[in-house]
């Protein structure tokens, strides 16, 4: 945590930019593993320039010079994913992260790596990292039953490494799946990379085999994008360029462009990408389920409070076991400007009556880039917000204060 903060301003309510997103961070995570279990073959192609990535790629090389200690920091899906890389290899090393990491349980995921044959050891509290792991992986099991409704990176990391395990893997899913276009992006992801794989119902098989020569080119980001959506529902009027984003997008967090259409964002697809408009409609839709899409939870749920839109969202189970309990920050963070946000059963309602707009309101961000991206468009109804500790941006999306400069923003560096 720093002291430092930003105040941004946004002294127009007019949004007209082009903005260039670095790669998807989920896509490029899943490609880094491929590549590494490929020993090359798999090649990449936009790369993204997050912080998360560019972890996931220090680590795996620390990884191939024998370093027995790899500290990852706050990258969750480095650590789900190295996880069963390290284990399926006998790779023999310590991986550890921030002190938030090592409050995230990780005991799912490991029980299934040990079940498969991987010798992995808590290095302090049980069931959290740090992890210890082995040489001397020998599979002793290829069917694994796991929960469907805790993470989905837990299954992408079993199904990363599973062709190159010497007796494949068949994963079955118990339980209702969170966040299955995850799980869907892992599995396109592997068929570009040569894998076959066969999932019925909840059975995911893979078989033992080798990877083909193929070169991967990530999307950007549809996460990054979905700032620029609440930046368009809350401005009187917006024109936004996002290039080179697909309408046949992996990313489940794509639905940005059907969730903003109930705040007034329309989308047009295009041969170069989309551009997003404000556009003169009533708000509607009052439930929201973005158990596929949890990542856009605190774009979509802020965006809502600005405009001060009353709604009801579900699917948010994961969001407490985040970089944050996003949940918790959400609450805290609202009720600045005087929303709340109430659970009911799994159900989660915003209240917006009391909403008022003050001169000046100091955003705390919880080390979670999403807390940060996500109240950021609130410069367009609140004169000056105040970004506490804003180079947490750097985990998904390091541009992202200069981008917002480049669309109007005045920002000011306390």
């Amino acid at each position: 945590m720093t002291n430092r903060s930003l105040t941004l301003s946004k002294p127009s309510a007019e949004s007209f930019c082009s903005i260039e997103l670095t790669g998807s961070k989920s896509e490029s995570n899943r490609a880094l593993i491929l590549n590494a279990l490929s020993k090359g073959k798999v090649g990449i192609r936009n790369l993204s320039l997050a912080d998360d990535t560019a972890v996931m790629q220090e680590s795996l090389k620390n990884a191939a010079d024998h370093v027995p200690l790899i500290n990852i920091g706050p990258a969750g899906t480095a650590m789900r994913f190295l996880s069963a890389y390290f284990a399926v290899t006998g790779t023999e090393t310590t991986l550890t992260g921030t002190e938030r990491m090592k409050q995230r349980p990780i005991g799912i995921l490991v029980n299934a790596l040990r079940e498969l044959g991987a010798i992995v050891d808590y290095a302090e509290e049980e069931g959290f990292p740090p992890l210890a792991f082995h040489k001397g992986f020998n599979q002793k099991n290829n069917k694994i039953n796991i929960r469907g409704n805790v993470s989905s990176q837990y299954i992408t990391a079993l199904l990363l490494v599973a062709a190159a395990l010497p007796e494949g893997l068949e994963l079955n899913i118990e339980g209702e799946l969170t966040s299955r276009p995850y799980v869907e992006m892992t599995l396109s992801m592997l068929s570009e990379a040569g894998i076959s794989y066969q999932w019925k119902e909840n059975v995911i098989l893979i078989p033992s085999q080798d990877f083909g020569d193929a070169l991967i080119t990530v999307e950007p980001d549809w996460s990054a994008a979905s700032y620029w959506y609440s930046i368009a529902a809350l401005s009187d009027v917006a024109s936004i360029k996002l290039p080179w984003l697909k309408k046949s997008s992996l990313q489940g967090d794509s639905r940005a462009s059907s969730i903003m259409e109930h705040f007034g964002v329309s989308t047009e697809f295009t041969d170069s990408g989309i551009e997003i408009s404000k556009v003169p409609t009533g708000i509607k839709g009052d439930l929201f389920d973005l158990k596929d899409c949890p990542d856009l939870a605190q774009t979509v749920i802020v965006c809502s409070a600005a405009l001060g839109h009353n709604a009801t969202f579900t699917g948010l189970e994961t969001l407490k076991i985040k970089e944050t309990d996003r949940i918790a920050a959400l609450q805290n963070e609202l009720g600045k400007i005087g929303v709340t946000l109430h659970e009911d059963n799994g159900f989660y309602h915003l209240d917006c009556s009391g909403l008022h707009f003050p001169e000046t309101v100091r955003i705390d961000t919880y080390e979670d880039h999403r807390m940060a991206m996500a109240f950021a468009p609130l410069a367009l109804k609140i004169p000056n917000v105040i970004i506490e500790d804003p180079a947490v941006v750097g985990k998904s999306y390091p541009s992202f204060w200069n981008d917002l400069e480049k669309a109007g923003f005045f920002i000011i560096d306390n």
